[in-house]
């Protein structure tokens, strides 16, 4: 019964010190709004979310935040030299792969979507209806397209995998 009224506590606290937060207004009444927010979206949202699932191996968790850090900062410096080279920059350089997925869980599709948009120069475009490819816009054309394919399989598909199914 208590998982009915409360699907998610930690989700009901964070949009209630969201709205908090951005309304900057700290009444009792803003206060009031703040918690039926926090208790009712959850409720009403929680078919709209994947499933929970207890996260395993902490290791992995870690390399993987490792090596998205890394990967984000290499791209990060592989755009700005691109950005600041005009003889790069007057003929199109991007590219779109495709890269057949293993990984069919939500939750690491999801991890997998934010990693690659967050990394420069990169942009999940689409995922077949299948789950089994992935459509990656890629700034840099230049790169080998199974260096990206492997990349991503490799660096960011599998530890999602083992950490999520």
């Amino acid at each position: 019964m208590l998982q009915l009224l409360f699907p998610s506590p930690l989700l009901s606290l964070l949009l209630m010190a969201l709205w908090l937060v951005m309304t900057q207004s700290y009444t009792l009444g803003n206060a009031l709004l703040a918690l039926a927010l926090g208790l009712l979206i959850p409720v009403f949202s929680a078919n709209l979310r994947p499933r929970s699932k207890r996260m395993r191996h902490p290791l992995t968790v870690l390399r993987l935040c490792l090596n998205v850090m890394v990967d984000a900062w290499h791209s990060n410096w592989l755009v700005i030299r691109i950005l600041l080279q005009p003889s790069l920059t007057r003929q199109d350089t991007s590219i779109f792969i495709r890269i057949p997925l293993e990984m069919r869980n939500p939750n690491g599709l999801a991890v997998l979507a934010a990693i690659v948009t967050i990394t420069p120069g990169n942009a999940w475009a689409e995922l077949s209806m299948d789950r089994s490819t992935l459509l990656l816009h890629v700034f840099d054309g230049r790169i080998d397209e199974q260096t990206v394919i492997q990349t991503v399989k490799q660096r960011y598909e599998r530890p999602l995998m083992e950490i999520f199914e």
